[in-house]
């Protein structure tokens, strides 16, 4: 592990210095050098170097020479072990890793945690990285962290249920939770542990059985999913769009559709305020829903009805069409 090398550097180095130390008191007290002198013939006498006394040794003094020389010849080949140790079977490297790994987290706001990264997990990671929202895992299980930190997937080791794993994950700096661990318990747990740390926070969790569900929602959860009948990018869907209508549909979208939510705002000025018949002109989307500055959901909407302010858009098209419209109005997913 990388740990012990750095033990074995550290206390490699630490000799390193005691002989230094143990060296300059044993010229400076059997040849009555100066800190100096006896601090440069020191250094002269571990390192081989070959150059000349400061003055000519004593017997004692020359006994002393050679039993430092073979002790500091030992200690600097087993320096040299160490660190090549270190550098050759990749610990620097993942040290390296882990130190970006810790400044990215550092960094985090606005992101998701995702607790667990078993194949739910996965799907819900899958999801966020298509809509480019930045997302940390937290995971207990060591092979599944190597994975992670192999393909420098930020995440946390430790459990989820804990404090701490959830504030090393800057719970209070996150938007939204989702929980997918595979015991209803410990979801439990981890939705109560999260909404005491981070009122605000929207959790989305994951259940196994129908009567966990009502218990998850008390404890404080915003959604919960039975992944047997939706799925982990279903939960992820909750967060980048949070409205209970997309949801619904884009279970039925499967992969040839794609259902886009799109605001108001996002649309340049020439296109605010627009019937919904032109809006379909000139993208070829169907606008398949309308939520209303009220909160109201509207169906299959009118092609005269207005896109005004405070609305949002639910348009339903072919990947290509999708990935066209987006491009059309700049907006990155």
């Amino acid at each position: 592990m990388a740990i012990e090398s750095f033990k074995r550097i550290f206390f490699a180095i630490g000799i390193i210095l005691f002989i230094i130390v143990g060296g300059v008191s044993g010229y400076m007290i059997i040849e009555d050098y100066s800190f100096l002198d006896a601090l440069y013939m020191t250094v002269i006498t571990i390192s081989t170097v070959g150059y000349k006394e400061v003055a000519e040794l004593s017997p004692k003094g020359q006994v002393f020479t050679i039993f430092l020389i073979i002790f500091s010849f030992g200690v600097f080949a087993y320096t040299v072990s160490a660190v090549t140790s270190f550098f050759v079977t990749g610990k620097f490297k993942d040290q390296l890793k882990v130190f970006r790994m810790k400044n990215r987290v550092n960094k985090l706001e606005n992101h998701v945690i995702v607790c667990g990264y078993g194949l739910v997990g996965n799907m819900a990671c899958e999801h966020l990285k298509k809509h480019n929202q930045e997302f940390i895992i937290i995971e207990n299980d060591e092979e599944k962290c190597e994975e992670l930190k192999e393909n420098e997937i930020l995440f946390v080791h430790g459990n989820a249920i804990e404090d701490s794993a959830l504030k090393e994950a800057r719970v209070e700096k996150a938007r939204a939770l989702i929980s997918t661990l595979p015991d209803d318990a410990q979801n439990l747990f981890v939705v109560v542990t999260a909404r005491e740390l981070k009122s605000d926070l929207q959790i989305v969790s994951r259940a196994s059985v129908d009567s966990t569900v009502h218990k998850l929602k008390i404890a404080g959860a915003n959604n919960v999913i039975m992944p047997d009948k939706v799925g982990g990018g279903q939960m992820a869907a909750m967060v980048t769009s949070p409205d209970v209508f997309v949801s619904q549909i884009s279970i039925q979208g499967g992969a040839l559709v794609n259902l886009e939510e799109l605001t108001f705002d996002e649309f340049p000025e020439n296109l605010q305020g627009k019937s919904l018949a032109e809006l379909r002109k000139k993208f070829g989307v169907n606008v398949v829903g309308l939520k209303t500055a009220e909160g109201e959901f509207v169906l299959n909407p009118g092609p005269e009805d207005k896109f005004t302010q405070d609305t949002k858009l639910f348009v339903l098209g072919k990947p290509d069409q999708i990935s066209n419209l987006n491009k059309e109005l700049g907006i990155e997913h």
